[in-house]
């Protein structure tokens, strides 16, 4: 019987949700691959996790980028976990004005990307004899908001992958997971999304006493990955008290 430790690869691991994931795996136990385009990020957050005695490797990787999903994918020697965390938003344009290229842009990374990705590692999550894969979608893949279309449809999509493999892999030894959180509040997610207009950003917050963290959504993703193996968490839907939906949310005065 193989000792090696349990694999868990995260997409979008340089920043917010996807290194406090990271972090959560690696106190968990797993040997993570920390996968993003910023490799500064990652060997800084690799540093960290060896600093406390965690295991872990760095792959500089675009997901939106198939012939490099696969090269990294033949780079590992197994993978028990996948967590495709990578995504965005961009823009609040209404869909009568929104930018098709801003549409483009937020498919391919939270649709393609997390296509990509799974297509490649499957093999090796199938051969592992339990593997999980993980999709960060929203809960903007539930249900629509004025000025969100394009990253509502985008998050739509990410939800029916995870609807449909689970379909699919019905029998295999491959759980399908997805988490979709609310409201969350991390250093990039709205600042993106508003083009680097921090009061833009600010606003998205404003008054909201208690937003989720990154923290508070890795929690979610680890505690759903670490249930015992015949244990299948559908859909977790994480979201802050004072957001009761997408569209309405308790403000203090």
């Amino acid at each position: 019987m193989s000792t090696r430790p349990r694999t868990a690869v995260v997409t979008g691991a340089s920043s917010g949700i996807g290194a406090a994931t990271a972090r959560r795996l690696a106190e968990a136990g797993y040997h993570v691959v920390l996968a993003a385009r910023r490799a500064d990020r990652l060997d800084a957050l690799a540093k960290e996790l060896a600093a406390e005695g965690r295991s872990a490797a760095v792959y500089a990787l675009d997901v939106t980028d198939r012939a490099a999903v696969d090269a990294f994918a033949a780079s590992l020697d197994a993978c028990d976990v996948l967590v495709n965390n990578a995504g965005g938003a961009l823009g609040t344009d209404p869909v009568a004005t929104a930018d098709p290229a801003d549409w483009r842009t937020m498919y391919e990374v939270n649709v393609l990307g997390v296509l990509h990705v799974t297509q490649a590692l499957l093999p090796a999550l199938t051969a592992s004899g339990d593997g999980t894969v993980v999709v960060l979608s929203s809960t903007a893949g539930l249900a629509t908001y004025e000025g969100g279309g394009g990253y509502v449809a985008a998050k739509h999509g990410a939800h029916v992958i995870a609807e449909t493999l689970r379909l699919e892999l019905n029998g295999r030894p491959v759980r399908v997971i997805e988490v979709a959180p609310g409201m969350v509040k991390t250093d990039e997610f709205a600042l993106t999304r508003f083009r680097g207009d921090a009061d833009r950003a600010a606003a998205v917050y404003a008054g909201v006493a208690e937003p989720l963290t990154a923290d508070d959504v890795a929690d979610g993703v680890a505690w759903a990955v670490t249930r015992p193996s015949h244990v299948n968490v559908d859909l977790l839907v994480l979201r802050p008290r004072a957001q009761a939906s997408n569209s309405k949310v308790h403000r203090e005065k």
